[in-house]
């Protein structure tokens, strides 16, 4: 089974429908702004001095903060990190996911022209501070 690709604006609807926004971008990128009400989980976190590193505890995490039957929209930068954590989660037994293409920023091909807009050029809700127990921080606290 595939994950669903979903543009910004559907997975706006989406969200508006009582689905989740998990946005598996850095907690830096993710304090720099995200959709309204998103979750933080990183796929990939910021390591001092190393950069972006795989995050050990991403399943984990997600596992004790959603049930498997969670509707999650997955989100990132552009559409890479959420793709590949969207395949995770399903594999990992997550049965109602979907990916947004463009991400927060947008999606772009090979020579730099925008392919999808992102969620933030799309004038969608953006928020610089994450809703209480809903960053890393604070899930990866929860985590079994």
């Amino acid at each position: 089974m595939s994950v669903r690709r979903v543009e910004p604006d559907e997975a706006a609807r989406l969200i508006e429908e009582g689905w989740a926004y998990l946005d598996v971008r850095s907690g830096v990128e993710f304090d720099q702004g995200h959709p309204e009400g998103a979750y933080n989980i990183p796929l990939l976190d910021m390591a001092p001095g190393q950069g972006l590193r795989p995050n050990p505890d991403f399943l984990d995490v997600c596992k004790a903060s959603f049930p498997a039957d969670a509707r999650l929209v997955v989100g990132c930068k552009s559409g890479g990190r959420s793709a590949k954590a969207a395949q995770a989660l399903e594999a990992a037994g997550f049965s109602s996911l979907v990916d947004m293409r463009g991400g927060f920023g947008g999606e772009v091909d090979a020579g730099g022209r925008v392919t999808c807009g992102g969620w933030q050029a799309r004038g969608l809700a953006v928020a610089t501070v994450a809703k209480p127990g809903r960053a890393y921080r604070d899930l990866k606290q929860g985590k079994a």
